[in-house]
């Protein structure tokens, strides 16, 4: 069977590409690595990339000098996930409160498993987990 090394990508559509690559930059520090008026990628780590993507800009099939791209949306509140260190957890707690971020929820799954809840400008639900959510990482 072959194997599957991690997660390369996820999305989310928004409505104001300007304002969500702010609100990720400024609260992650994520890079942009490209983009054009109808997206932004971000780098999370050297092998994930968090791609913002304007709402209804993806309907129709995009043709690159590689291939196309079929089209693709969502509508909603989405849910995503970042992990943060465990001995992070109080500093992050700090600069999202530092942010005028509203924290949703804070949820104990098992001693030391933590995530905490906040929404985004397009009201997608953001979770920052500590390491262990999942089993053993």
């Amino acid at each position: 069977m072959r194997s599957i090394s991690g997660i390369g990508e996820t999305a989310v559509h928004v409505a104001d590409l300007e304002r969500s690559l702010g609100f990720y930059q400024g609260l992650f520090k994520f890079k942009k690595i490209a983009g054009d008026e109808r997206f932004a990628a971000l780098r999370v780590t050297p092998e994930q990339v968090f791609l913002l993507f304007k709402r209804n800009a993806t309907l129709e099939p995009v043709h690159t000098p590689g291939g196309i791209i079929p089209p693709h949306h969502s509508e909603g509140q989405l849910h995503f996930g970042f992990t943060i260190p465990a001995a992070e957890w109080s500093a992050w707690h700090q600069h999202l409160t530092h942010h005028n971020i509203a924290i949703e929820s804070e949820v104990n799954w098992a001693p030391g498993v933590r995530s905490l809840y906040f929404r985004d400008p397009d009201d997608h639900l953001v979770e920052l987990a500590t390491p262990g959510l999942w089993g053993d990482e």
